[in-house]
């Protein structure tokens, strides 16, 4: 397997369409958005690499869902930055972890390529709105993106019978 270090100059790209939490403080499954526009990491993680560095949140390591992403290289150089890619089957699927210096962790919602504009631009914003306990899976079904499975279903439990003991 190729273990090349393809660089990168972002600038030459699309912007990035991504959002973060406006309160880093926050304790939330996730902290912003991103609506990349394919699903090749040569390509696609480069500029949001870029633009969080821009930001003062320089990334070392990238881990995310491994069958949520086309294959490809292990390592990218970005401005000169030597970035790891680490996909995992364990990771959670609208998930990237952005990894920093000093263990500093983003994780970021990845809303599918293919999503229609509003929707995609609405779970952008409710993902930089979220609270605590609001999943990734949540912001996604919540704003009608396509192909989202659907909350688990809880059995239904009938009146009276719930701790009901039959006495005769």
């Amino acid at each position: 397997m190729d273990q090349s270090d393809p660089t990168t100059h972002p600038t030459t790209e699309p912007e990035c369409r991504w959002t973060l939490t406006p309160n880093s403080g926050a304790e939330g499954w996730v902290d912003g958005g991103w609506w990349p526009r394919s699903t090749d990491p040569a390509t696609e993680f480069p500029p949001l690499i870029a633009a969080m560095a821009a930001l003062g949140l320089p990334v070392l390591r990238v881990s995310f869902h491994l069958d949520a992403w086309d294959a490809g290289a292990r390592r990218l150089t970005v401005h000169d930055a030597v970035v790891e890619l680490a996909g995992f089957r364990t990771a959670q699927p609208h998930i990237v972890t952005m990894m920093g210096p000093h263990r500093r962790r983003t994780r970021l919602l990845v809303i599918p390529p293919a999503t229609p504009g509003g929707a995609a631009r609405a779970a952008l914003r409710a993902a930089a709105d979220t609270g605590a306990g609001t999943t990734a899976e949540d912001i996604l079904r919540w704003n009608n993106v396509p192909g989202t499975p659907a909350a688990p279903r809880r059995p239904r439990q009938r009146p009276g019978s719930a701790g009901d003991s039959a006495a005769s």
